[in-house]
């Protein structure tokens, strides 16, 4: 007879859900997944809509990462209009955006990642949050990470209107041109995100790589999959968050595809499971061959480690010397180990910082041309950006009248939903033995889904607080042995 061990709810991540982990007779793991229990159902809701509302309904998907949303849609739009904003109003996006991706970078570092380093994996449950990381690290360091992130947010919110669902981002272009005023204000931000990104590589460098018992935690098996890798890259193969060609690397790090946004339906096909309302999206042209990794899989994976392990470097000087150092370390490309992602994070956040720097001081930036209305008749439109949780798609067909018929999201950590199960199961795997469980192992487990930072607000959404749910009970021989259906 199999024993379940539930964790519900899992912690520090974006959204809800379950893990539930099986044991055999002899008490080792025979099998773990991550169920999803909400229905997103935005797709839906969308048809009927005008597509210039779609920014402002797109990211309230969700709180922690509307900037993206909202963005990635506003592309959307202007592939549907025809229109190329204008050069001043791309690089006010791009400036935002960096900004964005910089300060949710360290959201997730030292609120919901850093805990289980800065703190430990198995310190005491009260313990792994951000106020034991400023209990590490001291008080004047957590003030100063409270301090660049409500600057930084100061920028989305003087550019967007508001920090949380901005407004900025029109068909064609920006709702307002970057202003004198804002200009010295903004480029001491930038600056001292640079300083800031430097300072939390050199505390990950000293807290992290500097202990051995963390290092063989992200070098061994337990954390590590073999996997394709996608991500967006500018004409010269580096790290781009806002635009570019769309690569996938095989295992062995072979660019297996590059392509557009327009035809990212030749090569993403999206499947679903009885047990959970989150997609699972795979290469098409490698096909499903179920929670498995390995070149004859069709899993792939987003988010830091997928665009570093996807891109031939970093688009920046400093980020560039800290991505060789990464790969020197871990033994060079690609790199499968999961907990990896933590410090291609902090690698991703000095890119952003040293973009930002280098926008806010391109003189274009202050030109009042912010928006090309030169609408063409709409019909299709397609966008995709970098989420800091991955490759993010929008994808808008409407009428005549700019009416949406149809609209599909491929979020970013629906993405990487395949890996996380995969994670979770070798981890719990790897972890658990002969029934033994304590808090500090199950944390362990719940660290195999933490690392890509999954937002499952955004990748799943309860409609009205309900959803119809068909639950299986299975014997020791895994048979079904009765179902049951709410209506």
């Amino acid at each position: 007879m199999y024993k379940e061990i539930t964790i519900d709810p899992i912690t520090r991540l974006e959204g809800h859900g379950k893990i539930d982990i099986f044991l055999d007779e002899k008490g080792d793991v025979a099998h773990a997944c991550l169920q999803i229990p909400e229905l997103r159902g935005y797709e839906r809701f969308a048809v009927g809509r005008l597509a210039e509302e779609m920014p402002r309904i797109t990211e309230t998907i969700c709180g922690v990462c509307p900037t993206t949303h909202h963005t990635c849609s506003g592309k959307a739009l202007d592939d549907l209009y025809g229109v190329e904003p204008p050069p001043a109003a791309r690089k006010i996006r791009e400036f935002v955006y960096n900004t964005f991706m910089f300060e949710d970078h360290n959201l997730h570092f030292y609120f919901l990642g850093g805990p289980d380093f800065i703190v430990g994996p198995a310190a005491p449950k009260a313990e792994r949050n951000v106020l034991g990381v400023i209990g590490k690290v001291g008080v004047d360091i957590g003030k100063k990470v409270i301090d660049i992130r409500k600057r930084a947010r100061n920028i989305i919110q003087t550019m967007g209107g508001r920090v949380v669902h901005p407004v900025h981002c029109l068909p064609g272009g920006v709702s307002k041109p970057m202003a004198q005023e804002n200009l010295e204000e903004f480029k001491k931000t930038a600056e001292d995100s640079v300083e800031f990104a430097q300072f939390s590589l050199q505390a990950f460098n000293d807290i992290v790589l500097k202990n051995k018992a963390y290092v063989d935690l992200i070098v061994g098996d337990v954390y590590k999959h073999k996997t394709y890798y996608m991500g967006l890259v500018d004409d010269n193969n580096k790290v781009n968050f806002y635009d570019g060609w769309i690569r996938v690397v095989d295992p062995e790090g072979t660019e297996f595809a590059k392509f557009k946004v327009k035809d990212y339906l030749d090569h993403i096909a999206e499947g679903v499971e009885s047990w959970t309302y989150i997609k699972f999206p795979y290469l098409k042209n490698v096909g499903w061959k179920g929670f498995v990794d390995g070149k004859d899989s069709g899993v792939y994976r987003v988010a830091p480690l997928g665009r570093l392990n996807a891109a031939d470097g970093m688009a920046a000087p400093a980020a560039q010397e800290h991505y060789e150092k990464f790969y020197e370390t871990l033994g060079g490309k690609p790199v499968h180990n999961t907990l990896a992602t933590h410090w291609a994070r902090l690698i991703e956040a000095l890119q952003a910082a040293e973009r930002m720097v280098e926008l806010i001081n391109d003189p274009e930036i202050l030109d009042p041309n912010v928006r090309n209305m030169d609408f063409q008749i709409p019909k299709e439109g397609k966008g995709v950006i970098e989420a800091p949780r991955g490759t993010l798609f929008h994808h808008y067909e409407t009428d005549e009248r700019g009416v949406l018929t149809k609209a599909n999201l491929i979020v970013a950590t629906v993405n990487n939903s395949a890996a996380i199960n995969m994670s979770i199961e070798k981890a719990a795997k790897g972890l658990i033995a002969g029934g033994k469980v304590d808090d500090g192992l199950l944390n362990m487990v719940e660290m195999a889904f933490r690392a890509y930072d999954p937002c499952f607000a955004c990748a799943t959404h309860t409609i009205d607080g309900r959803a119809p749910i068909q639950i299986d009970i299975y014997d020791a021989d895994k048979r079904v042995i009765a179902s049951m259906k709410n209506k």
